[in-house]
């Protein structure tokens, strides 16, 4: 027996699969991404509603691991409270047995023909669309190709004394080899980074002979701690505390769950075989062959059983899930620094859609801050307060810094495997991004016009200064709207926010106007016009770099 060919077809056939589960995931992703999207951000804080959201989103993209990094994208970003995360991760778990249950179906021979169609869409479509759903087509057929693969990798190894002297010490037999089993699919799915890889791995030993029934569902449990690894992986060296939060919701949830099912597990076993057998499928130690052509069907509902039983005692015991889980996770620092930087985790980039939630949840405190700083300047409209003016260096250099940050991520996730729509967000988002720093440029102009106002002992008129004011006002409420509908955008944001332009850009030609009639009746200075009329301007400008943000925000949310 070539021990080196089977190690090798074995591996190769499990490469396959993850390559097909991934191109799958991702061709899906990529589909339905905007859809996916849509429906996170609109989900409730009803925990049944955001379970039911969570388990349709996974049966969609086909990983939960790829919907929980999205989440955790969404929670740093402020989208998401913690609640409705772990109610959607709850739901997600759900939804990621459809995998399972498509796997044991015997697909086996659309393998090929679908690696075929797959092929054909994907590189030799000119639509983008239809390469995406190449992906996915070629995606499901890799997927099934290396199941046959690992099978006939194993097929070899079914009657080798070694072999089977091997496999039987994962037995269900005791307490010790029930934990084992477990802990072994928590590492063999921490190594694969797929809970679904490890699950075909596991139907295939189990339709091989090498892997008992309860054996193989010990397995499953284990593989369904390690699926929580990716989640965890994805918040090293963050900051955020939801982010942590959520990550951390989704381990307690799966090991508590699995802690649990193995109180009970003899009584799970027969009620997972119960049940199959009422849903019409033959005896789990039916053979054909020298293969188990039902067992998949058995490790496959047992999957789904368990996750379904597991969401439904922690629905009830949210509030208790979500006390647990804030004791154990880092706490928030007290601690406030103003001129923190955007902070960006790499573990998001193969998620678009929670990268993209993370960027956006940025820039809303970068624009947060130039508008803080836009009210302070413009307090020194009227009196002169030197803390305020001698911050400006500061500011601008904080906005363009930030700049800098985002766009350089920005960029990073367009390197990636991105759609149009995703594509399009991405231009937007630094087209916005840019606004915000020309933003602080005109905040910067302002003060520097202040200062030397202050300095020559310059006064203005008190319609000239109550002209500042009102413009300041109109600049500061138009962009604090443009904050208010980033987060979440109301009927007629667009139409509100041109009407918000077209003001100051009004009062804009009214204060000029005006200013020339007092040159006219001698009740101000050419010297004070002139840094009247260049406050009047930057103001202005102000207003069509908040219209050029709103743009933004409107083709995108």
């Amino acid at each position: 027996m070539n021990i080196t060919g089977i190690i090798i077809q074995t591996l190769g056939g499990l490469g396959l699969f993850i390559l097909g589960m991934k191109m799958m995931t991702e061709g899906l992703q990529a589909t339905a991404g905007q859809k996916i999207r849509r429906i996170l951000e609109a989900i409730s804080s009803n925990r049944f509603m955001g379970c039911a959201t969570g388990a349709g989103v996974t049966a969609m993209v086909q990983s939960s691991s790829a919907t929980t990094v999205m989440l955790i994208g969404f929670a740093s970003a402020g989208i998401m409270s913690l609640e409705q995360t772990v109610g959607v991760i709850i739901g997600a778990n759900v939804g990621t047995t459809i995998t399972g249950q498509m796997i044991a179906f015997e697909l086996t021979a659309a393998a090929l023909p679908a690696i075929a169609l797959g092929v054909g869409l994907k590189y030799f479509s000119k639509k983008r669309n239809y390469r995406y759903i190449g992906d996915i087509i070629l995606g499901f057929g890799l997927l099934f190709y290396g199941m046959t693969v690992m099978k006939n990798g194993l097929a070899p190894i079914k009657t080798d004394p070694q072999f089977i002297e091997f496999f039987t010490t994962f037995s269900t037999d005791s307490i010790g080899g029930i934990l084992l089993c477990v802990f072994m699919g928590t590492v063999l799915t921490v190594a694969v980074q797929s809970s679904s890889a490890t699950v075909g791995l596991t139907m295939t030993l189990a339709s091989s002979g090498l892997l008992g029934y309860p054996t193989a569902l010990a397995l499953v449990l284990g593989e369904n701690i390690g699926t929580t690894v990716t989640a965890q992986l994805s918040t090293i060296g963050s900051n955020n505390t939801e982010a942590h939060r959520t990550a951390n919701a989704h381990t307690i949830f799966n090991v508590i769950g699995v802690g649990i099912i193995l109180l009970i597990f003899p009584w799970f076993v027969d009620v997972v075989e119960i049940i199959t057998l009422k849903l019409g499928a033959g005896a789990v130690s039916h053979t054909v062959n020298n293969e188990y052509v039902n067992v998949s069907r058995y490790i496959a509902n047992g999957h789904t059983i368990f996750n379904v039983i597991n969401a439904m005692v922690f629905l009830i015991f949210l509030p208790k899930l979500i006390q647990l889980t804030i004791l154990i996770s880092p706490k928030p620092s007290k601690s406030y620094e103003r001129y923190r930087l955007p902070e960006f985790d790499s573990g998001f980039i193969d998620s678009p859609i929670g990268a993209l939630a993370k960027v956006k949840g940025e820039i809303i405190k970068t624009m947060e801050f130039a508008h803080m700083n836009l009210k302070k300047t413009s307090t020194c409209l009227k009196v002169r307060d030197d803390d305020i003016l001698g911050e400006r260096d500061a500011i601008e250099d904080h906005l363009d810094d930030s700049q800098k940050v985002i766009i350089k991520y920005l960029t990073t996730i367009y390197q990636g495997e991105v759609n149009e729509p995703e594509a399009k967000e991405i231009s937007e988002l630094m087209r916005i991004t840019n606004n915000i720093e020309r933003l602080g440029d005109s905040m910067e102009n302002v003060s520097k016009i202040l200062e030397r106002i202050y300095d020559n002992k310059f006064e203005f008129s008190e319609k000239a200064k109550q002209d500042l004011v009102d413009i300041s006002e109109q600049v500061d409420i138009f962009l604090g709207f443009i904050i208010d509908e980033f987060q979440e955008k109301t009927e007629g944001f667009y139409q509100k926010a041109l009407a918000m332009e077209d003001l100051i850009d009004q009062m804009r030609e009214n204060m000029r106007y005006q200013h020339i009639e007092r040159l006219r009746a001698g009740e101000c200075s050419v010297d004070v016009g002139v840094f009247f009329i260049a406050l009047v301007s930057n103001y202005e400008k102000m207003g069509d770099y908040c219209y050029n943000i709103a743009t933004g925000v409107n083709r995108i949310i």
